[in-house]
C-alpha cells in the first residue's frame, strides 16, 4: 500500500498554504491524492497560484480566503467546505506570523496579534472542524508549531508563548478527540529554509544544528504527510516530531 493510497480522497484544509511550508504542505498532500483547500488571509494571487500548480499536476484543490486569527471568518471558512466538499478529513494549523522584539519594548499591539494569529486561530481552526470530524469518528488533526515553543527564545516571548500554547492545544485535543478515532499531533520545525530565514545570521544558528544544515520545507511536509496517513500514523496521536536538525534534544 503506497502513501496516496492512505491519502486518496481525503480532503485536507492547509492554513496560510499560499508560501513556504504550507504551500509545500499543500502540494506534498496534492500529490499524494488528497483535495486541498489552500488558505489564505492576503495573498489571492499565490494561492491561485499553488491551485494551478496541483491542477497541473493532476491533482484536486481550490482556494478560499480567511483570517483564521477571526472566528467569525474562520466559521464562514468551514461552512464553505463543507458546502463544496461535504467533508474535512485533515487539518493542517500552519498559519503563523512573526512581530519580534524584545519583551521590554515590544508593543501590546504586536503581543496580541501573534497570539491572536498563531495560537487563537488554531483553537478556531481546531473547535471548527472538531463537529463533522467527530460525527465521521476519523480525522487527523497537525499543528504546526515550533522548536522555539520548546526552548523559548529571546526577542521572541510572543511567539514563543504562541508556539508552547499550541503544544498545550495539541496533547490536550488528542486526549478529548481519541475516543472518536481523532489523532492530533503537532511537527516542531527547527530553522528550515524560507523567506523568513534568508536574513539570519547562517554562521551563528548551524553552529548550534547537530547536522550542521537548514531543513527543508520539503522534509516538514514529508513529516505532516507521514501522520496525516493512515493506518500509518493511526496510533500516533498527543506527540510532538521535531524537525529540526538535532537542535532540541529532550
Amino acid at each position: 500500500m503506497t502513501t496516496n493510497d492512505l491519502i486518496a480522497g481525503q480532503t485536507a484544509l492547509i492554513t496560510g498554504a499560499s508560501r513556504g511550508i504550507g504551500k509545500t504542505i499543500a502540494l506534498t498532500l496534492a500529490a499524494a491524492g488528497a483535495e486541498v483547500v489552500v488558505n489564505y488571509s492576503n495573498s489571492e494571487e499565490k494561492a491561485n497560484e499553488v491551485v494551478a500548480e496541483i491542477k497541473a499536476s493532476g491533482g484536486h484543490a481550490y482556494a478560499l480566503q480567511a483570517n483564521i486569527s477571526e472566528e467569525t471568518e474562520v466559521e464562514e471558512l468551514i461552512k464553505k467546505i463543507l458546502v463544496k466538499s461535504n467533508k474535512i478529513d485533515i487539518l493542517i494549523n500552519n498559519a503563523g506570523i512573526t512581530r519580534d522584539g524584545l519583551l521590554m519594548r515590544m508593543k501590546t499591539e504586536d503581543w496580541l496579534s501573534v497570539i491572536n494569529l498563531n495560537l487563537n486561530g488554531v483553537f478556531y481552526c481546531t473547535r471548527g472542524v472538531a463537529r463533522t470530524m467527530l460525527k465521521q469518528r476519523k480525522g487527523r488533526i497537525i499543528n504546526i508549531t515550533s522548536v522555539v515553543g520548546l526552548m523559548g527564545n529571546a526577542g521572541q516571548a510572543n511567539y514563543a508563548a504562541a508556539k508552547a500554547g499550541v503544544i498545550g492545544l495539541t496533547k490536550s485535543t488528542a486526549k478529548e478527540f481519541a475516543s472518536r478515532g481523532i489523532t492530533v499531533n503537532a511537527v516542531a520545525p527547527g530553522f528550515i529554509e524560507t523567506d523568513m530565514t534568508k536574513e539570519l545570521n547562517a554562521d551563528s544558528i548551524l553552529s548550534a544544528i547537530p547536522l550542521g544544515s537548514f531543513g527543508t520545507t520539503e522534509q516538514v511536509a514529508r513529516t505532516v504527510r507521514f501522520l496525516a496517513a493512515d493506518p500509518a500514523a493511526a496510533y500516533i496521536t498527543g506527540q510532538v516530531l521535531q524537525v529540526d536538525g538535532g537542535m532540541v534534544m529532550s
